[in-house]
């Protein structure tokens, strides 16, 4: 008796299971994922590894995050209003600043880029022509990496090797692929202050506001030598900042 009666369990539970079966492996799928959302959140305290992005493997975007130590940058495009100030102002702290230069600002601006080099401050590419290099062939853009190189170097001496800043920041991982063939790895920041919004409104208590609200262990500052912005306020920005403990090294001594 027992034993047919198990037997129509069983065939009632197999029936049930043929009309409803979606909704029974909906169930099982929920219990599933229950159970490893609930693995997942045993320890919200534990270390997790961080997700390598395409960025993170192929360009530098903080500098050494273990010392107490920042990196300024400043990209030269076109005019250079803020070059002389800039110079002095790095002088005055007796720190060394990074130059990413292009070579149309080189050609046009030949004594301050050797008087860069000469105050012992590096220079890096910031291609030929400042275009936005995802919409360039392969070719062109090695062209204009390898022509800024030519440019500099006879004018210093010395390589713009082995980094470049992508015009715009538009890059992508054919832009790195291309980069690295010829020679140069893609340095980006960790901040932007946003001095060559100058025309737009942009003040200089709103350049130092950004530069200071962002202050961090190898934060690496985009600034720029076509603006008044940075000239005005670089005194007083490196004053601040070694107040605060900090020192200010160049790209090569920082990451």
């Amino acid at each position: 008796m027992c034993l047919k009666h198990a037997k129509r369990t069983f065939r009632r539970i197999v029936r049930l299971f043929e009309k409803n079966h979606c909704a029974v492996t909906a169930v099982l799928v929920l219990a599933l994922l229950g159970g490893v959302f609930f693995l997942g959140s045993e320890n919200p305290n534990r270390e997790v590894e961080p997700v390598v992005t395409g960025v993170e493997r192929h360009e530098i975007v903080w500098g050494n995050r273990s010392e107490k130590q920042v990196i300024f940058t400043f990209d030269g495009g076109a005019t250079a209003e803020s070059g002389e100030a800039i110079l002095s102002a790095l002088k005055k702290h007796n720190v060394k600043g990074t130059f990413f230069l292009t070579g149309k600002f080189v050609e046009k601006n030949q004594e301050l880029v050797k008087k860069i080099s000469a105050e012992g401050h590096e220079i890096f590419n910031h291609t030929y022509s400042h275009p936005d290099l995802t919409a360039l062939s392969d070719e062109h853009i090695e062209d204009e990496l390898l022509r800024t190189e030519t440019i500099v170097k006879n004018l210093t001496g010395k390589s713009t090797k082995p980094y470049f800043r992508p015009p715009f920041g538009a890059r992508n991982e054919r832009v790195y692929t291309v980069a690295l063939r010829a020679g140069f790895q893609s340095v980006y920041w960790t901040t932007d202050a946003l001095d060559w919004k100058e025309s737009q409104g942009i003040t200089a208590s709103d350049v130092k506001s950004r530069i200071f609200s962002n202050l961090a262990p190898g934060a690496i500052y985009l600034m720029h030598l076509g603006d008044t912005l940075t000239g005005a306020v670089l005194d007083e920005v490196l004053t601040e900042i070694e107040a605060r403990g900090y020192s200010i090294v160049s790209l090569t001594e920082g990451i």
